[in-house]
């Protein structure tokens, strides 16, 4: 007599987990299409039997509408609608519409959201800057909808499709081309240290000044959360000093525009007194008063090929072979950087790089 097999690797019929929770079929089915007419203990009896016996909803059983669901962590920014830009492109051309939630800053959105999903049956998810918990990730995963993870707060583990982009080449690239100039003294403004882009970033920038052999001041690193106020406020920071850093890199356009602010509040001016590298491109950068120097992120292209990522992943045909990737980065130089007023000549700090540095494009397991 074979061994039984362990529960978590069973698959179970729609009647045997009805059996099991001591309930209906058609209470099971309304589970699975998120129906509120459902107890809440019964409820989560039937989710905690659906995940542990491994159940999943053939895609041909699957009824989907014609939508695409779209978690941000904060829906507020130009960052935001460059990514329902690219989303809406891909939704488009499949006669798709394209639904937005928000998580309210948290990284994880609430039980209440995935309850909706379950109901609206999208062709797929795709999370910014979010992730789901074990719980959220069976509910979609029992009813048969794909989810992707675009530029991924934490390390969204290996099984989880992934929409990324080179950070630490682009912070690598960013204070590069500050030390090329000639600046030996660079702050840097990184974003929420939760999350992995920041951290990235910030990485790139540490290694490019020991690169060059200049020594890292911890003192020059601020920790902001990637909005305006904490440019702007951060900036003030360093810019108060009388030591200040000559040039700055903000891990992100809005915190680079806030160190704008800073600056003209204290009256200095952007290149001459003050080198600014901002991180993303937004449509804004090459507007603002000087053009400002950042690391183009392919923002749209990112949610593009998440979209088209999720919309592979839920056919019947085999998976797509990279569901972990990351495009690159590269270095768009404007006129918010110049040489310190010192007139150090950067040729004696290191040698010369190209003024567009890009990462490489991983379609591997795993990333760069």
């Amino acid at each position: 007599m074979n061994p039984a097999k362990p529960v978590e690797t069973q698959t179970a019929t729609l009647a045997e987990i009805a059996r099991a929770a001591g309930v209906s079929a058609p209470t099971v089915s309304k589970v699975l299409n998120g129906r509120a007419d459902v107890a809440p203990a019964t409820r989560s009896r039937v989710e905690e039997l659906l995940r542990t016996h491994g159940y999943r909803r053939r895609r041909t059983e699957a009824t989907r509408s014609p939508l695409i669901d779209v978690v941000f962590h904060e829906l507020e920014s130009a960052w935001a609608m460059e990514v329902i830009r690219g989303v809406e492109n891909v939704a488009r051309e499949a006669g798709l519409s394209v639904v937005l939630s928000e998580s309210a800053g948290r990284l994880t959105p609430g039980r209440t959201w995935a309850d909706q999903v379950a109901a609206r049956r999208p062709h797929g998810v795709v999370l910014v800057l979010s992730d789901l918990d074990e719980p959220q990730r069976a509910l979609l995963t029992s009813r048969s909808i794909p989810f992707v993870v675009m530029d991924p707060a934490g390390d969204p583990g290996a099984d989880v499709p992934s929409i990324g982009a080179t950070n630490w080449q682009g912070g690598l690239a960013a204070t590069r081309h500050l030390v090329e100039l000639g600046h030996t003294r660079i702050g840097a403004l990184s974003g929420p240290s939760r999350m992995m882009c920041s951290r990235a970033r910030v990485d790139g920038y540490r290694a490019a000044l020991e690169t060059a052999g200049l020594p890292v001041d911890p003192s020059l690193v601020l920790t902001g959360d990637f909005h305006h106020e904490a440019g702007y406020r951060l900036g003030l920071d360093l810019l108060r000093r009388p030591d200040r850093p000559t040039a700055v890199f903000a891990g992100n356009d809005l915190q680079a525009l806030g160190l704008y602010e800073a600056a003209r509040e204290l009256g200095l001016r952007i290149p001459e007194d003050l080198s600014v590298v901002g991180f993303d491109d937004l449509p804004v950068a090459r507007w603002v008063g000087p053009p400002l120097t950042t690391v183009r992120q392919p923002l749209t292209e990112m949610a593009e090929a998440a979209a088209k990522l999720v919309l592979d992943l839920g056919r019947e045909e085999p998976s797509p072979v990279a569901t972990r990737v990351e495009l690159a980065t590269s270095l768009v130089v404007r006129s918010s950087t110049a040489a310190p007023a010192t007139g150090i000549d950067a040729a004696t700090v290191m040698p010369k790089v190209s003024k567009e540095v890009s990462g490489r494009t991983s379609g591997a397991p795993g990333g760069a």
